[in-house]
């Protein structure tokens, strides 16, 4: 919500969860010929402070995981292939004790889709 928000409030127009691309992303600049995904820690394994792989079924987990994983690659490799660029805001660069500043992450992102950087990672301190 913040991303959406804060992109919104900076002029930036886009699309929500276009299924016509690869994976889906969370916010489409067609514009821009960028895309954002807001990956949730967890579900993406992220090395991070909010990632824990569960003690119970803990083989099912890291199995649902790393094929989360490889789909993010592929996708990714899909978006590029078709000339867009990608960009990821980590949940931990919005929660937890390693956060950043929200108006620093959107900063962040109007300069990526602005430019012509091919890919963003923004994640927490660490």
């Amino acid at each position: 919500m913040l991303l959406r928000k804060g992109m919104h409030k900076r002029g930036f127009r886009f699309r929500l969860h276009d299924g016509k691309l690869p994976g889906r992303p969370d916010l489409v600049f067609p514009k821009h010929f960028a895309v954002l995904f807001a990956h949730g820690c967890f579900w993406h394994g992220h090395n991070c402070a909010l990632f824990k792989l569960p003690a119970s079924r803990e083989s099912f987990w890291r199995e649902k995981i790393s094929g989360n994983q490889a789909r993010d690659e592929r996708n990714d490799a899909e978006l590029k292939d078709l000339g867009w660029r990608v960009g990821r805001v980590w949940e931990c660069a919005l929660k937890g004790k390693s956060r950043l500043e929200p108006e620093y992450v959107l900063e962040v992102c109007a300069l990526f889709i602005t430019s012509t950087m091919t890919e963003l990672d923004v994640r927490g301190h660490e």
